[in-house]
């Protein structure tokens, strides 16, 4: 992990999967600007993307200077042959897409290799194991799980080392700070928390009335919808009254709260154009006085009916 920004950016949203509008020339001007600005870990998986766009628009910034980068990687999940997602943790898939993850990206080894997501289909120690294995290989620096409860960490830990977890985190979506977070971190591993932003909401730029295009995925999301909108927003109105007098934007101070949280190595942050990530990766971990205010505002709002 790089010491300059807790930063990793997310390549998620330029794979073109759930995201409306994205353009190649918008992916290439992100990655670029996220690195001008001091991030140099980025985080892919063989299923960004039906055909692995995100491992190839990454590719040619790795091929100027693979070592100054950190890539973490995910298999586990794939898409059919007619674009539904599949979940699949057999050690046969787990290293054909790892080794055709690599070959996207034009590299040797990732420097982190996750298990996307637990298989239920397929006992998690068995997955562990053909991530152990891709370790021996040479394929991966270190190993790592992703969505997962406590218990699968624990599982996947006792077949290999659990070197990183990723796992949800926002100020309010919290509950992965209860043990998960405090147990990976307990055990040496690093956090990468995702969702800061909770899809684009925590960055206080959507507002009441907007609209989303068709095909944008967002409105399914709960927070997304109703009252838990609406005290959302009613946060969001407090938080920028807050960042007015800290000279921070509402969505430097949702990503500042997550990575302030005890454990928390890093955020990921995406974004699909370079203007969003400008803002988004110069947020830095916040004051403890900041982050005690920001804790009052969710408190002291209205919860019902969420």
């Amino acid at each position: 992990m790089n010491n300059e920004t807790p930063i990793v950016l997310g390549l998620w949203p330029i794979a073109g999967v759930t995201t409306v509008g994205v353009t190649r020339s918008d992916a290439e001007a992100t990655i670029a600007a996220a690195i001008d600005l001091g991030v140099t870990a980025f985080d892919t998986a063989y299923s960004y993307g039906y055909d692995g766009e995100s491992d190839a628009i990454l590719q040619p910034f790795l091929a100027k200077d693979r070592d100054r980068f950190k890539v973490i990687g995910k298999v586990g999940q794939r898409w059919s042959h007619d674009r539904q997602r599949i979940i699949d943790g057999s050690a046969e898939s787990l290293t054909a897409d790892a080794e055709e993850s690599l070959r996207r990206l034009g590299i040797d080894y990732f420097d982190v290799l996750m298990l996307h997501s637990p298989d239920p289909n397929v006992a998690i120690e068995t997955s562990a194991t053909a991530i152990a294995e891709l370790k021996r290989r040479g394929l991966c620096k270190r190993t790592g799980v992703s969505n997962v409860t406590p218990t699968q960490r624990a599982q996947f830990a006792a077949v290999v080392r659990c070197d990183a977890i990723e796992c949800p985190l926002n100020l309010l979506q919290r509950d992965s700070l209860d043990q998960l977070i405090p147990e990976a971190s307990h055990d040496g591993g690093d956090v990468y928390v995702f969702w800061t932003l909770m899809k684009g909401l925590l960055a206080g730029k959507i507002k009441r009335d907007h609209v989303f295009a068709e095909g944008d995925s967002r409105p399914n999301y709960p927070i997304f919808q109703g009252q838990a909108r609406e005290r959302t927003h009613q946060i969001l109105d407090q938080m920028q009254q807050l960042g007015e007098r800290v000279n921070r934007t509402v969505a430097q101070l949702s990503i500042g709260w997550a990575v302030s949280q005890p454990g928390v190595t890093a955020a990921l942050v995406g974004a699909r154009r370079p203007e969003q990530i400008r803002e988004t990766c110069t947020a830095t971990r916040l004051p403890t006085e900041i982050v005690a205010e920001i804790d009052r505002i969710v408190a002291s709002t209205d919860s019902s009916g969420i």
